[in-house]
């Protein structure tokens, strides 16, 4: 059985939560990071000497950042659901699941942190605004791809899903006025219904 470390309010842990039941593989979730600590332990420390989450064991492997476990659960164990073995189209997945880190969640960080965690620094209203408008920009890139397919690499779901599945999931539910894009709205909607999604993306954000 995989084991995961790390709090499910974290979005990184949410990926990697989603991928592994989608590749149909049970789990154990440790909950540390956040209120739970447990970070700076050397076990832990072993394990992750960035004392970040998530963290995946797969027997006596372990690894971390969660792009890359994602990458590796699609690999090892999603030959029939996530993994794609024509290089063009796993680029194209992959590609989203870059911009997601490069793009969407820092975007996505700053109004999740004003809005909803009220961090210092975070709650003014200059501050949150700016977020939104940045946010903004990058849903639009997202309906447009989605208004010509119905998955963001293609026809069925990738792990560029999962990953930008989890921005958007915290973007459509933090309580603030956005644009609404249909696209992104079936797409989610589709996505959200699925039974790997819904264990690993709780509600309400947090």
């Amino acid at each position: 059985m995989l084991k995961i470390w790390g709090r499910l309010s974290s979005i990184n842990v949410q990926k990697v939560v989603w991928a592994a039941g989608e590749v149909g593989q049970a789990f154990e979730r440790v909950d540390v990071g956040g209120p739970f600590g447990g970070l700076d332990t050397p076990e832990f420390r072993a394990m992750n000497p960035n004392k970040q989450i998530p963290v995946l064991e797969d027997g006596a492997f372990r690894l971390w950042e969660s792009n890359s476990i994602v990458r590796y659960l699609a690999a090892r164990y999603g030959a029939s659901t996530l993994w794609e073995e024509e290089p063009a189209r796993r680029a194209e997945a992959e590609r989203w699941m870059d911009w997601m880190l490069s793009e969407l969640q820092p975007a996505l960080a700053p109004v999740l942190w004003g809005v909803v965690r009220k961090v210092p620094g975070y709650t003014e209203p200059k501050v949150i605004t700016e977020g939104m408008k940045r946010a903004e920009a990058l849903m639009a890139i997202i309906e447009d791809q989605l208004a010509e397919r119905p998955f963001l690499a293609g026809e069925r779901i990738s792990v560029a899903d999962i990953t930008v599945g989890c921005g958007a999931h915290r973007w459509l539910n933090i309580p603030v006025e956005r644009v609404e894009r249909p696209a992104v709205r079936r797409w989610y909607e589709t996505i959200f219904a699925r039974p790997a999604a819904k264990a690993a993306l709780p509600l309400p954000i947090a």
